[in-house]
């Protein structure tokens, strides 16, 4: 598995094979988290925003959002920089909520190209993801597949790719 680092930034379709894995880094979630995610979507559940109702919960404890597991979850898949600048469109989402994230745990991603397939003009390609959010556990919290829109090499990037290619090595 690839644990993405500062390189070129962006992959185009064509970079993307499947089989291809990346971990990104951790990023621990917050009570600060929690409530501002309150106040942007706009859902204030108990669960998550009242610590004496979600005590007598099954949890325990409050708990974040899933859907603040997901946004995070994204964030930190663009933070790689493998997505910047070709990809297009999210297109699509399949995901499952497997088990609660808590303030305080330290969540990742592993995403991993599951699928391929170009569009009939070739411009750009819908690639499958296939991503598990861990916690500082190694515990699946949610798993799912994103479907994406990448651009594929145009005539600019090809020639690019070829210029560059061809400059004798400095030094």
């Amino acid at each position: 598995m690839t644990t993405w680092s500062a390189g070129p930034r962006g992959l185009f379709f064509e970079d993307l094979e499947v089989g291809w894995k990346v971990r990104t880094p951790g990023r621990t979630v917050t009570e600060a988290d929690i409530v501002g995610f309150a106040g942007l979507s706009g859902d204030y559940t108990p669960l998550h925003t009242d610590a004496e109702y979600a005590r007598g919960t099954m949890f325990g404890e409050r708990i974040a959002h899933g859907l603040l597991g997901l946004a995070i979850a994204s964030g930190l898949a663009t933070r790689l920089g493998f997505l910047e600048e070709t990809v297009e469109a999210f297109t699509g989402l399949e995901w499952k909520f497997r088990a609660p994230i808590r303030i305080g745990d330290t969540i990742y991603a592993e995403i991993e190209v599951a699928q391929k397939r170009p569009t009939p003009d070739g411009r750009a390609g819908f690639v499958v993801f296939n991503v598990q959010v861990r916690n500082q556990r190694g515990e699946v919290v949610q798993r799912g597949q994103w479907t994406l829109l990448v651009r594929a090499r145009g005539p600019r990037e090809l020639q690019a790719s070829a210029a560059a290619s061809e400059r004798p090595p400095e030094g």
